[in-house]
């Protein structure tokens, strides 16, 4: 049993990102409004990492659950966890961090272009919600170490355009799975899953299923 091998703990955002930044598969930073590691119990070493944050899109806030459970929405921003944890470790992550934060609503995305359907958030009971809709976006030339939600916070697109110049040039947004998860009370679960605007479609199947 991994309640057996490994304990949880809040972590610092620094420590957080020093360790995401390092081994997760992207090496950039995200939001983070809370992060939890998973330790050995042996030796006290970091094994994993989870990190939730308030996403920079003000659309997917409002998105979920209507704009009024915008601010109760929380996304799964990065998760890390080391190779020599057993398979069903990030899941357990996850599951035993949700209940531990000050938001009902958690949102995670499974990068396609990775070939991830999510089987991690589909072990944790999260509810698939389909693909994210199809978007370009802009890029600046000499920034593309950035996400674009950094340089172009609180910007249109035609306003990066002006501020930036011919600078700009745009990239197809790969598309990804949705999940979502309520983690609140039984009642509160039935309240939320009435105004979910997304449809409950049933998982999709890794490729080597």
């Amino acid at each position: 049993m991994l309640e057996e091998q490994f304990y949880i703990e809040q972590i610092t955002h620094q420590m957080a990102m020093e360790v995401i930044v390092a081994n997760h598969y992207l090496h950039r930073r995200a939001p983070c409004s809370w992060a939890f590691g998973m330790f050995d119990k042996t030796f006290h070493q970091l094994m994993g990492v989870v990190v939730y944050g308030v996403s920079p899109s003000s659309t997917l806030l409002r998105g979920i659950c209507g704009d009024d459970e915008a601010k109760n929405v929380y996304e799964l921003t990065r998760l890390w966890i080391d190779d020599s944890v057993p398979k069903n470790g990030e899941s357990w992550l996850i599951a035993n961090t949700m209940n531990k934060l000050d938001r009902e609503i958690i949102v995670s995305f499974a990068d396609s272009s990775q070939n991830h359907v999510g089987v991690v958030y589909q072990a944790a009971n999260f509810i698939y919600t389909g693909l994210s809709a199809k978007f370009r976006d802009p890029k600046v030339q000499g920034l593309e170490h950035q996400h674009h939600a950094t340089y172009a916070n609180g910007l249109t697109n035609k306003e990066v355009v002006e501020k930036f110049g011919d600078r700009v040039y745009w990239v197809d947004r790969p598309r990804k799975h949705r999940y979502v998860y309520f983690a609140t009370s039984k009642s509160r679960r039935k309240v939320l899953m009435r105004k979910l605007r997304y449809p409950v479609l049933p998982y999709p199947k890794a490729n080597n299923e």
